[in-house]
């Protein structure tokens, strides 16, 4: 299957995977940004994508900057349908309380994960079906 990509600024990098067999692309910051302590920065990574009709796209964290730098994910995961053709952009969470982040054009700033999806079509019903786990959420299955 292939992920039409454009570049739409300069220094934009198509997203590269780190090994083969690698689940999720990086994604490439295509300009500089400073997130301050507890604060957050919306970072361009200077591309638009074509995703494949029933497939969505998730931008995902990457678990290097997160844990030495304490960078999430505002909206953790990012949602880019296949319609979207605008930039895809990062909105990064800067979670230390002391050190701002330096993000450098150029820097792997999250990952990208293609899936497919099924189109399910919401149906009113009176009654679900019972399961073992029934209506237990938070918490339910312990610790």
């Amino acid at each position: 299957m292939e992920l039409k990509v454009k570049l739409l600024a300069p220094g934009a990098q198509l997203p590269t995977r780190a090994n083969p067999g690698d689940a999720g692309l990086d994604l490439y910051a295509a300009e500089a940004a400073r997130v301050g302590p507890g604060e957050r920065a919306m970072v361009g990574c200077g591309i638009a994508l074509e995703v494949p009709e029933g497939h969505a796209a998730l931008v995902l964290p990457r678990s290097g900057i997160a844990a030495r730098h304490g960078i999430a994910l505002v909206n953790s995961p990012g949602l880019i349908d296949s319609g979207y053709r605008g930039e895809v952009r990062v909105l990064l969470l800067n979670t230390d309380r002391e050190q701002p982040f330096i993000v450098e054009t150029g820097a792997r700033i999250a990952q990208l994960l293609l899936t497919p999806f099924t189109e399910a079509a919401p149906a009113e019903v009176a009654d679900l079906s019972e399961s073992e786990r029934g209506s237990g959420g938070f918490g339910s299955s312990g610790g």
